[in-house]
C-alpha cells in the first residue's frame, strides 16, 4: 500500500520516541497498529463487496443472455411447428383431393398421384410362388402340443 523503506521507518520511530517519550510510545504504537488493522479490514471489506457485486452482475448478465437464447430458440421452434403444421395440412388436403379424384375415377392409380411404385397384391404374389412350397399350412390333426394334458390345457 504505502512504500516506506527501512531508513524512513527508523526516522519516524526516532521522531515518535523523542516526541512521545518512552512511556507513551508503546500505547501510541498499539493505537496506530489498531487503526492500521481497522483500515486494512475496511479495505478488504470494500474490496470483497465490490467483487461480490461484480460477480452478481456477471451472473445477472449471464442469466439475461440465457433467457434471450431461450426466447430465440422458442421462437424458432414455434416457427418450425407452424411450418410443419402447414405442410401437414397441405398434405392432408392433397390426399383428400386425391381421394375425391379416385372416387370419381379420374385417376387410374393412386400410386401415380403420389409418385410411388405399386406393390403387387398378395394374391398375385401367391401365384408366383414355386409349386413345391404349399400356399397354406395344413391343419394340425394331433392331440395337442407336448406338455398339454388331455383337456387341452
Amino acid at each position: 500500500m504505502f512504500d516506506f523503506s527501512f531508513g524512513e521507518l527508523m526516522v519516524v520511530g526516532l521522531v515518535a520516541l523523542v516526541v512521545l517519550g518512552p512511556e507513551r510510545l508503546p500505547k501510541a504504537a498499539r493505537f496506530v497498529g489498531l487503526w492500521v488493522r481497522r483500515a486494512r479490514a475496511q479495505w478488504y471489506s470494500v474490496k470483497s463487496e465490490l467483487e461480490r457485486e461484480l460477480v452478481s452482475e456477471e451472473l445477472r448478465r449471464s442469466l439475461a443472455d440465457g433467457k434471450q437464447v431461450m426466447r430465440e430458440t422458442e421462437a424458432e421452434l414455434r416457427s418450425a411447428d407452424a411450418q410443419f403444421r402447414t405442410a401437414v395440412s397441405n398434405t392432408v388436403a392433397e390426399v383428400r383431393a386425391a381421394s375425391v379424384e379416385l372416387d370419381g375415377s379420374v385417376v387410374e392409380s393412386p400410386h401415380k398421384l403420389l409418385g410411388e411404385v405399386p406393390m403387387e397384391p398378395p394374391a398375385q404374389l401367391a401365384e408366383q410362388q414355386p409349386p413345391d412350397i404349399p400356399a397354406a399350412r395344413p391343419a394340425d390333426t394331433g392331440t395337442g402340443t407336448p406338455g398339454q394334458d388331455a383337456h387341452g390345457q
